[in-house]
């Protein structure tokens, strides 16, 4: 049992250790303000409790911290473990409690719902505590809901304006409106609030919404054909070819859905991802054969958990949330937490079930690379590290030797340095290098340029002139010499390199160019063949090697004008108030910061100056700046 210096509140705990029933339960830990900071369910509330206070040594970092700010504990006994499963996850939901792993806020996926109308509505919506009714989704994207919402209007109308409508018992009518609206017109509504369709017929287009929603094709495409077919015995022929259009768009809808037969019927599919700080779940809802969507989300860990005990958590919530029917999910390993009587789990080996579950796996890598592509693109020191044991090594390795072998390189090109150059008409000439290495930059090895043989803006020039400096210093200090070198720029950048490369330091470096577009946008890789001429390289906007090269050109732009930006700021301060005998860098900083320019410092007083940097210092400024004959007001 810990003591009072990891915990000073240890005696109260202890108490009540005492009194917690060895029966299945949920826990919840409160901080000295009272709020609830950690949920749990256990099947033995003492043994699970006692846990975090017993073996102190033996958590992880982030439990250790859990426990220091415990304050108060309280239980709740319930029946089964269902009933714990269920309650945790709802006060989960309820206090957001700051050490639970939880699924990102979905307020940002698109759902679809059927709002809690006498006369319902199809709605899209990211945000579900606004709207009353029944939601199906989260949906992936945005792009594939609108797909689904417009088969729907093409097979059913409805109404989708704001009226208020109530069926009236006494008058057996709808009351709305009298009219008609545009859509009625136009064939999209046959107008409930007019008169002109009947409720029951209105909640049977929904109930068959329903249906579309969950997935249940089979039935509404039964009912669909029993209608055609009725109405082409009476000879409605015009009429049952619209139902025909209808039914053949739902089966193509439903075809393109199809991924295992129709004996896969109604399950849903879980698997997940996780690297040392981030988890990432996806699920997948199947209804006879067909995948109704795909979801995929990501989640901060919090107490280092497992990725069973991070799925014994995700599935009741996701499980929920979608509002799920099915009884069955294939998850890719044990999770005792979760019992039988709540869903039965299936570890698929072979046949549907283990392909349903290798979709989900491959989605949810997918899913991950994303995640890390942003997370790098935003700040690349956090995502330093936080690759999955399945992949990240791995996939970086594969985008070398793609890269390899698109230029034909001798060697897998582990280490890539980029130049560039920024100066503004010639002035504060800069350059700046960065290096990737496996594909990440390596920031310890990036290296920043003073131009210093080069008079105006010759960026040719500039770029043989650090490119000498860089390799002629890396050999003298026998250090390894990257496996390719890439310009920012063109083929006249790449000429100047080879060069120097070749011609004058007789260097065996591979050289390839990164031109742009008239938007200043990464366009195309350039490279030499064997006989020196260049070449374009073929790759895609989409390719990840593009985004890559892509990332490096940027990175190296964003480098320089960085550099370029604080030398000239520095130049600005030195070459005009720095000339002043007695004036350094930072009185200088301090009147511009104060006055805006050094036309305003002139124009100042004496005692004006004296308040902003001090007598004896004012006195020199206020002399030399009226000195005509000393200081260039021309430039001011």
């Amino acid at each position: 049992m810990i003591d009072k210096s990891i915990n000073k509140n240890i005696d109260r705990i202890r108490l009540k250790l005492k009194t917690v029933p060895e029966t299945p339960g949920v826990y919840q830990y409160l901080d000295e303000s009272g709020k609830v900071i950690y949920v749990g369910k256990a099947r033995n509330l003492q043994r699970r409790v006692s846990s975090y206070f017993n073996r102190y040594d033996d958590h992880s970092s982030k439990i250790k911290m859990l426990v220091r700010h415990i304050y108060d504990l309280r239980t709740t006994v319930v029946a089964t473990e269902v009933d714990a499963l269920l309650l945790e996850n709802n006060l989960i939901k309820q206090y957001q409690p700051r050490y639970n792993s939880m699924l990102k806020d979905d307020k940002t996926y698109p759902f679809l719902c059927i709002t809690d109308e006498e006369y319902p509505r199809l709605l899209f919506t990211r945000d579900r505590t606004r709207i009353k009714g029944q939601f199906f989704g989260p949906y992936p994207n945005q792009r594939i809901l609108r797909e689904l919402q417009d088969i729907i209007r093409k097979l059913f109308s409805y109404r989708n304006c704001k009226k208020k409508l109530h069926w009236d018992e006494k008058t057996q009518k709808c009351i709305g409106s009298d009219r008609p609206c545009m859509n009625h017109q136009i064939g999209l509504c046959k107008a409930p609030c007019a008169g002109l369709q009947s409720k029951e017929e209105y909640l049977e287009t929904f109930r068959r919404i329903r249906q579309i929603l969950r997935g249940d094709f089979g039935d509404i495409l039964d009912a669909m054909k029993r209608d055609m077919f009725a109405l082409a015995d009476q000879l409605r022929f015009e009429e049952a070819e619209v139902i025909r259009r209808k039914i053949r768009l739902l089966e193509e809808y439903q075809y393109k859905s199809t991924v295992v037969n129709t004996n896969v019927r109604d399950v849903d599919v879980f698997s997940i991802l996780s690297d040392s700080k981030y988890a990432y779940v996806n699920m997948m809802r199947i209804k006879n054969g067909s995948i109704i969507y795909s979801f995929s989300n990501e989640i901060k860990k919090q107490l280092d958990e497992s990725d069973a005990e991070i799925l014994a958590t995700i599935i009741p919530a996701l499980h929920e949330q979608t509002e799920s029917t099915a009884r069955e999910a294939i998850v890719p390993f044990a999770i005792e937490e979760i019992p039988d009587e709540y869903l039965h789990l299936t570890i698929p080996t072979r046949g549907d079930r283990k392909e349903l579950l290798e979709l989900s796996l491959r989605n949810v890598r997918a899913h991950q690379h994303q995640c890390f592509h942003q997370r790098l693109l935003l700040n690349p020191d956090e995502a330093q590290g936080l690759e999955s044991k399945e992949q990240p090594f791995s996939k970086r390795n594969q985008l070398m030797e793609r890269l390899q072998k698109e230029l034909h390189l001798k060697r897998l090109p582990v280490h890539i340095e980029c130049f560039d150059n920024s100066n503004i008409q010639g002035s504060y000439p800069v350059a700046a290098m960065v290096r990737f290495t496996n594909g990440k930059p390596d920031k310890n090895e990036y290296r920043k340029f003073n131009i210093k043989t080069v008079e105006g803006p010759d960026d040719y020039a500039s770029m043989a002139e650090v490119i000498f400096r860089r390799y002629k210093r890396l050999n003298e200090e026998g250090k390894e010499l990257p496996g390719l070198l890439i310009v920012d720029g063109g083929a006249g950048q790449m000429e100047v390199a080879r060069r120097v490369i070749v011609e004058e330091l007789g260097f065996d470096i591979p050289i390839a160019g990164l031109a742009k577009d008239n938007r200043h946008h990464t366009s195309e890789l350039l490279c030499y063949d064997e006989y020196w001429q260049i070449r374009v390289v073929g790759l895609k906007p989409t390719d990840e090697l593009f985004h890559l090269m892509e990332r490096i050109q940027d990175e190296v732009h964003r480098f320089a004008i960085t550099f370029h930006r604080d030398k000239r700021s520095k130049g600005t301060i030195r070459t005009q108030l720095t000339d002043i005998p007695g004036i350094g860098q930072k009185t200088a900083r301090d009147l511009l910061l104060r006055f805006g320019s050094i036309k305003e410092v002139r124009l100042q007083t004496l005692d004006d100056l004296t308040k902003a940097i001090g007598p004896s210092k004012a006195k020199i400024v206020f002399d030399y700046l009226h000195d005509n004959e000393t200081f260039p007001h021309k430039n001011v």
